[in-house]
């Protein structure tokens, strides 16, 4: 970055030369236009060696003109080369940027994943000692507690990796060779645990309720309400 502070300068130096260089050769042109026009106006009255000694000195001063331009050129391809060498420069630093980025947040979301996995064991451990207890009716009888099982967990982590979509599994096969927790519960048609991209049926009574986008073939989250296969066949029977 510090080559970057000096690049403006540098450019400011170069371009002030080659305007210092571009008005040099309009001045010699200038120049020869007027000698030249002297040179016809009375090269009758001149003696050969007169003739020789003007045309030496407009030719001098064609090749002067011309070394200006040169000049002129090759500060013009100084300067190119110089900002594309920054610009390769600051690409490479982009570049390296976005690695360490991403980096972070793969860091960040497999310590999410861990604190997550760790608060669904301690409450499916929670429910297990609850269930053992039971919950008792007015006429005795343990009555089972119901509800949609974990999903508003579920909505946080699909908003965590909507969040980082370079970052999210397209497919359940990418984790089948995962080792994965057996208190931990799972979803879908492919009964694997929860990971990427989710949807939720909305009929409220769907046995599965959550599935993986790949599974189901979706890319994004369709507008409206969503019915999973199952679901939706028993809708339309209806």
């Amino acid at each position: 970055m510090e080559s970057l502070e000096n690049l403006p300068t540098e450019l400011q130096r170069n371009f002030y030369l080659m305007r210092d260089l571009d008005q040099r050769s309009q001045d010699v042109m200038r120049n020869i236009d007027q000698i030249s026009d002297e040179y016809l106006t009375t090269v009758k009255s001149l003696s050969p060696e007169k003739r020789s000694e003007q045309m030496s000195k407009i030719q001098k001063m064609f090749n002067r003109a011309k070394e200006y331009s040169d000049d002129k050129v090759q500060l013009a391809i100084q300067t190119y080369e110089l900002v594309d060498k920054h610009i390769r420069r600051l690409d490479s630093d982009l570049a390296k940027f976005e690695a360490e980025i991403k980096e972070k947040a793969l860091n960040n979301n497999k310590k999410e994943e861990e604190t997550n996995s760790k608060k669904r064991r301690k409450k499916k451990e929670e429910k297990g000692k609850n269930k053992r207890k039971g919950t008792q009716s007015d006429d005795g009888e343990a009555v089972p507690k119901t509800g949609r099982k974990k999903k508003k967990k579920l909505e946080t982590d699909s908003a965590i990796v909507s969040t980082i979509p370079c970052l999210s599994i397209a497919h359940p096969s990418d984790v089948l060779d995962m080792p994965v927790d057996p208190n931990e519960p799972t979803y879908c048609l492919c009964h694997q645990v929860s990971y990427g991209e989710m949807i939720a049926c909305d009929k409220m009574d769907c046995p599965i309720e959550w599935f993986h986008f790949a599974c189901v073939g979706l890319t994004t989250k369709p507008k409206g309400k969503w019915y999973c296969p199952k679901c939706s066949t028993e809708r339309k029977k209806k």
